[in-house]
């Protein structure tokens, strides 16, 4: 779908610590006050691993019109936490990294921005991923995260047993390092690196990867995005953290539940008018091209 109305607000949330990052917060405030939209900024917190995991708070009010992010795909899926939950449209430029979530260039930004205001660039639906832990049939952790929520054992820790179902009924047990559940998105993160498959971004789709099964015939599974997914910690489970995209940690104990399933709530990614999805996957995953595939151009 399109973006229909020129913004009356936005979010500027940009990558702590980088003065880069910061600058450009600063010029883009600027730009759009000039035409009369307000604008709302507020720098990520740096990453760092939590005891407890808790809905991140954000100075951007839930009134804005939409949010454009100023980092690189770790900012945005931090910036997702944050405000994903308004179920507004965000905008992700990339200022460094990979840029698999924040396709625009900071050289065609000011250009998107016109065409935004326009009512000319398109918006997409992203699936995002909800993991609660049950202790004692206590809840002690939920977050909704846009890429995965990952088990994952300690450097010097033993492979752990994770007894999986799905909708209530048994699927294996897991000897392994750890286990992803992957959204569509997050498909191209942790999932693909343990070997899982890539699946197009606006599937509703979940994705279950063993990291390092002992039993090689343990593979990847692909699951309807209506599946509840339970992991059942085994005994003696040392040094196992669940960690929601990479970013926020939650460490578990022996018979602990993790529950995963699809969130209720969706975000709303801008997408770049200069390329498709598979233009991204050319670029950023460097998939050669023959003399075949240029003829074919």
């Amino acid at each position: 779908m399109k973006l229909g109305k020129t913004p009356k607000s936005v979010g500027i949330i940009f990558k702590p610590n980088f003065e880069p990052a910061k600058r450009e917060s600063q010029r883009l405030s600027d730009w759009f006050t000039e035409r009369g939209i307000t604008a709302y900024t507020e720098e990520m917190v740096s990453r760092s691993y939590l005891s407890q995991c808790l809905e991140e708070e954000t100075r951007i009010p839930d009134t804005v019109d939409l949010v454009v992010v100023l980092g690189g795909d770790g900012t945005l899926l931090g910036a997702a936490r944050k405000v994903g939950r308004y179920g507004l449209p965000i905008l992700g430029v990339n200022i460094g990294g990979l840029g698999f979530l924040t396709e625009t260039p900071l050289k065609r930004l000011y250009k998107h921005m016109e065409r935004l205001i326009a009512g000319e660039i398109e918006v997409e639906t992203r699936l995002m991923v909800e993991a609660s832990v049950l202790r004692d049939d206590e809840e002690k952790c939920r977050l909704a995260v846009l890429n995965d929520a990952v088990i994952n054992k300690g450097a010097l820790a033993r492979i752990i047993d994770l007894r999986v179902s799905i909708d209530g009924r048994f699927l294996t047990t897991f000897g392994a390092d750890g286990l992803i559940v992957s959204s569509p998105t997050g498909s191209t993160g942790y999932n693909l690196s343990a070997g899982g498959p890539i699946l197009y971004p606006n599937l509703d789709a979940l994705i279950l990867t063993p990291i390092c099964p002992f039993t090689l015939t343990q593979r990847p599974i692909i699951l309807p995005d209506t599946s509840v997914i339970e992991i059942t910690m085994g005994e003696d489970s040392e040094e196992v953290t669940l960690t929601f995209d990479g970013q926020v940690g939650f460490d578990l104990m022996d018979n602990d539940r993790v529950i995963v399933s699809k969130s209720e709530k969706n975000l709303q990614l801008i997408k770049s008018p200069d390329q498709d999805y598979f233009d991204i996957l050319r670029t950023k995953l460097k998939w050669g091209e023959s003399s075949f595939n240029k003829a074919d151009q």
